[in-house]
């Protein structure tokens, strides 16, 4: 099925930092923190499922809106959203991608066209020290902005597990913006690195000495500019409901996000905004959570 989602146009490189979403990175020397994390052998993925991380996504912030919601928001640009949800869920914008340099249309129906990556994705997290931790602090890394990317969706399941050795944006500017993005996740949560993926990441950074890692200021929901007049959210009163979190009448457990790994095939589900997702293979040849339009 043709659909404009699926056609993209060049757009201009920004350089190693790239903008869309956060700020100029404004932390400490990448290289620096870098030879700060410890180097250990990957650990096993015995135990490691998505669940691990807590329900995708929760509304960790509680500001009526799930995480993915957020980060469209956050990325996107010429976002619209559903009526109904207080500017909660985004049925449409334009994302300048940084993981290819292309300019991608999103759309609600073809939701997985543009899915959201964890920077350093969850089973690396569980194989360089997460599967030793609480679920809580885990839940936290699977929702932090500064560990999100909106990412065109064919690149973010060819990534799949990936670290900086096995994996890097086929996008040269964006690469070293990338891999301190992922050395700021593994140093605020205590993540080992090994030693193929430090000497990746090294690589990288020859080429860009004074890249600085983001912070998590840099990185927030609200980081966008033209954000920046919206009005601060307000929590809802202990114990109730608040209206503009859209709901879909199942358990938490019971939702999905688009691009996730699911099983078995042709299985049905909802997301958390309550459109309907099947179990479906295609790209890269393994069984996700996709859009059913």
């Amino acid at each position: 099925m043709t659909n404009d989602i699926g056609s993209t146009g060049d757009v201009a490189s920004s350089g190693s930092s790239g903008s869309s979403g956060s700020s100029k990175n404004d932390g400490a020397l990448a290289t620096k923190v870098l030879a700060t994390l410890s180097v250990k052998g990957r650990a096993a993925s015995t135990g490691y499922s998505r669940e691990q991380f807590g329900t995708a996504w929760k509304d960790v912030d509680r500001n009526g809106c799930d995480t993915r919601d957020d980060i469209l928001k956050r990325d996107l640009t010429g976002e619209k959203f559903r009526s109904g949800t207080k500017d909660c869920v985004v049925i449409s914008g334009t994302l300048a991608d940084r993981y290819t340099g292309k300019t991608i249309k999103f759309s609600k129906e073809q939701a997985s066209e543009i899915q959201i990556d964890h920077v350093v994705a969850l089973e690396n997290a569980w194989a360089t020290g997460a599967g030793q931790w609480t679920k809580e602090k885990r839940t936290e890394l699977a929702n932090d902005p500064l560990n999100l990317l909106a990412a065109d969706g064919s690149q973010n399941e060819s990534k799949g597990s990936g670290d900086a050795a096995t994996w890097l944006p086929p996008n040269k500017s964006f690469r070293c913006d990338y891999v301190a993005r992922q050395i700021a996740v593994k140093s605020k949560y205590g993540n080992w690195v090994t030693a193929a993926e430090k000497k990746a990441m090294s690589g990288i950074l020859k080429s860009c000495p004074d890249e600085r890692i983001p912070t998590a200021a840099s990185s927030a929901i609200d980081a966008k500019p033209a954000k920046s007049a919206a009005k601060p959210a307000t929590k809802p009163a202990s114990g109730a409901k608040d209206p503009a979190k859209p709901t879909t009448g199942k358990n938490d457990a019971d939702v999905k996000s688009p691009g996730a790994y699911c099983s078995p095939e042709g299985a049905k589900a909802k997301s958390s905004d309550g459109d309907t997702l099947t179990c479906s293979v295609k790209g890269d040849d393994k069984a996700r959570w996709r859009s059913a339009a």
